[in-house]
């Protein structure tokens, strides 16, 4: 995208870290017990859906979910995830789609 192109190695060494904090949250998350529909799980999920609209592309509450969709079904998403800790693709998938809902009422 024309926004991508523009990026130096140190936005990209940022943006990397963005995500690598996000994904770790998501395992601690995990790892204490809260829920994917928890307030704690959702304030993750806006800050992945906020990273990718930031950084990205525009991405509606709706468009995440989809995503999320992929997290699961792909298995590059779902290795990637789970490799860090198992079972955490479909709960950030889970947390993502229960944002979404929340965010739609």
């Amino acid at each position: 995208s024309s926004r991508t192109k523009a990026y130096t190695d140190a936005d990209w060494a940022e943006i990397k870290a963005e995500l690598e904090a996000i994904e770790a949250d998501f395992a601690k998350a995990l790892e204490r017990g809260v829920a994917p529909d928890d307030q704690q799980a959702l304030v993750l999920a806006e800050r992945a859906r906020s990273h990718i609209d930031q950084r990205y592309y525009s991405c509606s509450h709706a468009m995440h979910a989809t995503l999320a969709d992929m997290y699961t079904a792909d298995e590059r998403f779902r290795s990637h995830y789970d490799d860090r800790r198992e079972g955490l693709a479909e709960y950030v998938a889970a947390a993502i789609k229960a944002n979404a809902v929340q965010q739609s009422t």
